[in-house]
């Protein structure tokens, strides 16, 4: 029986790529995650204990790991949990993997800039990918140059953000030349 879990969480360790004697490529990383709870005899919110997880992504996304996370990232993740004991000589323990699904940066700890790969085409006699004559255009490009896509059929090519969306640079990207004031009926309340 597979048990999925979501987790939230911190990555510990930098992402390991590596790839097996097999061929298949692996990433893995240590995620902490802990709980906050509110203390009402101190009025304060208090950590709770941490909670250590291997995380591992195969194949494609395994690539996709390796490049987009840091350490101190906050993550959200979808696996499948495996929870298995060990024994190395006189040692013994119990290690928590989870198998990744889904992975990717918790918005509610700052701004991510997602990049969407070209998906992989059939091999051609030639040697190269059918098809493969460059980068993947930008389908939200206002130039007609995309040709032989119908935009109004793909929900991927509709931009989610408009020109004016912007975003707050934190103090230590900012430099006195990009500071700008933001309006009160622009600010977002939180």
């Amino acid at each position: 029986m597979t048990d999925t879990v979501t987790l939230t969480g911190v990555v510990a360790t930098k992402p390991e790529n590596v790839r097996t004697s097999t061929g298949l490529t692996v990433t893995n990383f240590r995620l902490a995650s802990s709980q906050r709870r509110f203390d009402r005899a101190t009025s304060t919110w208090v950590d709770g204990d941490t909670n250590w997880y291997t995380v591992n992504a195969y194949r494609w996304m395994a690539n996709n790991v390796a490049n987009s996370l840091q350490v101190g990232n906050h993550i959200v993740l979808t696996g499948r949990l495996r929870v298995r004991n060990w024994t190395s000589g006189d040692k013994r323990g119990t290690a928590i993997e989870v198998d990744v699904d889904s992975i990717g940066h918790d918005l509610a700890f700052g701004v991510s800039h997602f990049t969407r790969l070209k998906a992989a085409a059939p091999v051609g006699e030639s040697g190269g990918s059918v098809g493969d004559t460059g980068p993947e255009p930008d389908p939200s490009a206002a130039d007609s140059s995309y040709a032989g896509h119908d935009a109004g059929h793909d929900v991927w090519s509709t931009p989610v953000a408009s020109d004016e969306a912007s975003y707050e640079t934190p103090a230590s990207e900012q430099n006195d030349d990009s500071v700008s004031e933001i309006a009160e009926e622009e600010k977002v309340p939180f």
